[in-house]
This record gives structure tokens, C-alpha cells and sequence, in this order.
């Protein structure tokens, strides 16, 4: 067990050779594999309404079979190569686990209730294996830094954030759509929904990302310069090293007050739940993409869309930046309202709170902002 701890606390990369690479591959999927078994066991406990609803079960069934075979695979060869022979028994333990638990095959009954509570643990898998997968084969295709790790320092912290958002995610959903329809009922239907719900999507899809974009610039905004946010907002700039898991570092308190606020915006506005549904999945990529250490040039699209690069220089604690590049899709929201950086070199060197004030680790970063 000692090892595993060792491991888990440890940063740097992973060098080929030593079974290391393929002994952490078969340990992460083991581990989601266990995970999905008990979602399955339990999807009215475990599992998001609103993503189960959507979800092929014999795909998933698939994919949880590939992930067994794989993470065996890799415990046993590594277990025989006489590689980091305790990291293989414990992956090859989960797997077993898993199997023994019923594996893809067990049975899921389609009559259990779907009002119950619940946290996002499906979510929760089904993210972090197609982000992981997605945005690591891109920041190792086009690197900004390629001598920075996917292991790199805190990597332990922005994992437990990204999984505390996820796991919470029926809580931040009720949270959201009650405060979203609360102000809905308040204002009630406006003339303005007719005119909204007759746009065909070429212009009703670019129009709610501007809106949102618009009211998520002055929630930005006022988390940079109303103190009493900033100690919140402070957790989300800490990170120290820019990749597709640091823009996961957010506070609950924050992601509440901004989807709350944002979703009831695009309601009021009239937006059809398609086109919300649309502009969830685009904010969802384009946020990783912008936190990525990826060296994306878009060429003149750039001064029409956020680009890594912009949003980079938003995360700089160098003085020309501080306080500048709010947008999270259009720039040039930033050039009309007078806070757009405008540096001299591409990219940052430096990321971070000026201060530096923020504490390191999960737990003392979620209380920082009350002490």
C-alpha cells in the first residue's frame, strides 16, 4: 500500500520501459472500471438522469469489456516481466473486483425510479476517460511546453476538483435549474421567445453564445474586482501549470453562481432546451481546449474566437495581463469594453496569483475563501 501512496503523491513523467506507463494505464482503468460496475449496480443512486437518458447501455457494456481486457492485460504482462509487480497486483485486484461484481454483464432493471438523489458517477467516468484520452493525444501532438508531464505538480489537486464538480453534479443541477426557473416564473414568457424560437440554428446557436458570453464576461469581470468573489475565483487562477485538468480547479461556490446565472440568462432569453443543450457541449471543449498545453495557432480566427493563447495570457501573473481577456468565446467582447491584453510575445511564461497566497492541496483551497 505504501508504494501506492508513494505513487499517487508523486509528479513527473513516465518513462517507457519500466511498466510504469502501461502499469498507471491498467490502474486508472481498473479503477473506472470498478466505478462503472457500481453505477450499473445502482444508476438511480449513481447515476445523472440527464446523461443516462442519452446513453446506448450495450455501448457502454463495450467499452467496460475493452477496459477489463485492457487493464488485465497490461497487470498480467507487467506482473510476468517481474515490472512494478505491486502495482500490477493491484490493478489485476480491481479488476478481479469488477468481474466478481458482475463485470458488463450485469443486469440493469429499466423500472428503477428516477427521482431519487444522486451524484454524477457516470459523469464522472465518462468525462474524465474522454477528456483524458482526447485533450493528452492533442497536448502530445502539439505541445506549447512538451517538456511539461502529464503527471506534472498539483495534478493530484485539480483531479480531486474535477471530481468533486462532476460527482456533485445532480446537487449543481438542481441548484441551477431552480434558480434558472425561479427567474423564469418571476419575469414569466416575454414577446421576445416568439421571434427566438422561429431562428433556425445558424443563427440562434451563435447568437446564445453571444449572450452567454456577454453575462459570463460580467460575472468574470466581478469576480476579479469585487474582493469578496476574488477569494474564490483566486482558486481557479492558482494553478501554476496550464493543461486540459487545470481549468477544472474552480471552487463549487463559483461554478454555482456562474451556471445558475448564465443558464437562467439563456432561458429568459428564449432559447430552445436543443440550442442550450448545443452551447453546453461547445463552452465544455472550448474551456478544456483554452486550458490546454497545446500550441494552437488558429490563424485569423483568432481575432473572432478565444484561442488557447488568449486565454493563457488571462491565467499570466504578469503585470500587462492581470485583469484582462475575460471572454471565453469572443475577443471581441474584450477589445469594445477596453480589457484586452496585448502583449509583445505569444504566449506566458509565468502562471499564477500575484501574491501567491492561494494554500496548496484540495481540501485547504475549498476552505480559503471562508478563512
Amino acid at each position: 500500500m505504501k508504494p501506492l501512496i508513494q505513487l499517487l503523491a508523486s509528479n513527473g513523467a513516465l518513462r517507457s520501459g519500466s511498466g510504469l506507463l502501461t502499469g498507471v494505464v491498467a490502474l486508472v482503468l481498473a479503477v473506472l472500471s470498478v466505478l462503472s460496475v457500481l453505477a450499473f449496480h445502482f444508476p438511480e443512486y449513481l447515476t445523472t438522469p440527464e446523461v443516462r437518458r442519452r446513453l446506448d447501455i450495450d455501448l457502454l457494456r463495450r467499452i467496460l469489456l475493452a477496459a477489463l481486457v485492457i487493464a488485465g492485460t497490461f497487470s498480467v504482462l507487467n506482473f510476468v516481466r517481474g515490472h512494478r509487480r505491486w502495482l500490477a497486483s493491484v490493478s489485476f485486484s480491481l479488476v478481479l473486483l469488477a468481474v466478481v461484481l458482475g463485470g458488463h454483464n450485469v443486469y440493469v432493471d429499466p423500472n428503477f425510479p428516477d427521482n431519487t438523489p444522486y451524484i454524477g458517477l457516470d459523469w464522472f467516468v465518462l468525462d474524465l476517460l474522454a477528456s483524458s484520452l482526447l485533450f493528452i493525444f492533442i497536448e502530445k501532438l502539439r505541445p506549447l511546453r512538451p517538456e511539461q508531464p502529464v503527471f506534472r505538480p498539483e495534478w493530484q489537486t485539480d483531479l480531486a476538483h474535477f471530481a468533486l464538480i462532476h460527482l456533485l453534479v445532480g446537487l449543481l443541477m438542481a441548484i441551477v435549474n431552480s434558480t434558472a426557473h425561479g427567474a423564469l416564473g418571476i419575469l414569466g414568457f416575454q414577446p421576445w421567445h416568439a421571434l427566438i424560437g422561429q431562428l433556425g440554428w445558424a443563427i440562434a446557436l451563435p447568437l446564445c453564445i453571444l449572450v452567454a458570453d456577454l453575462v459570463q464576461y460580467a460575472i468574470h469581470r466581478s469576480f476579479h474586482e469585487i474582493p469578496a468573489l476574488w477569494r474564490f475565483h483566486a482558486i481557479h487562477h492558482s494553478a501554476k501549470t496550464m493543461d486540459w485538468l487545470a481549468g477544472s480547479r474552480l471552487h463549487l461556490i463559483e461554478v454555482v453562481i456562474t451556471r445558475s446565472l448564465v443558464l437562467a440568462a439563456l432561458l429568459l432569453a428564449g432559447f430552445s432546451k436543443g440550442v442550450i443543450d448545443a452551447y453546453i457541449l461547445i463552452v465544455g471543449f472550448h474551456a478544456v481546449l483554452n486550458h490546454s498545453n497545446v500550441n494552437l495557432n488558429l490563424g485569423p480566427l483568432r481575432h473572432l474566437i478565444v484561442t488557447p493563447a488568449y486565454h493563457h495570457w488571462h491565467h499570466a501573473s504578469e503585470a500587462i495581463a492581470l485583469d484582462r481577456n475575460y471572454a471565453a468565446h469572443l475577443p471581441i467582447i474584450d477589445r469594445l469594453l477596453g480589457t484586452q491584453c496585448k502583449p509583445e510575445t505569444p504566449w506566458p511564461t509565468h502562471y499564477g496569483v500575484v501574491k501567491d497566497d492561494v494554500p496548496q492541496g484540495f481540501w485547504a483551497q475549498c476552505r480559503h475563501p471562508f478563512r
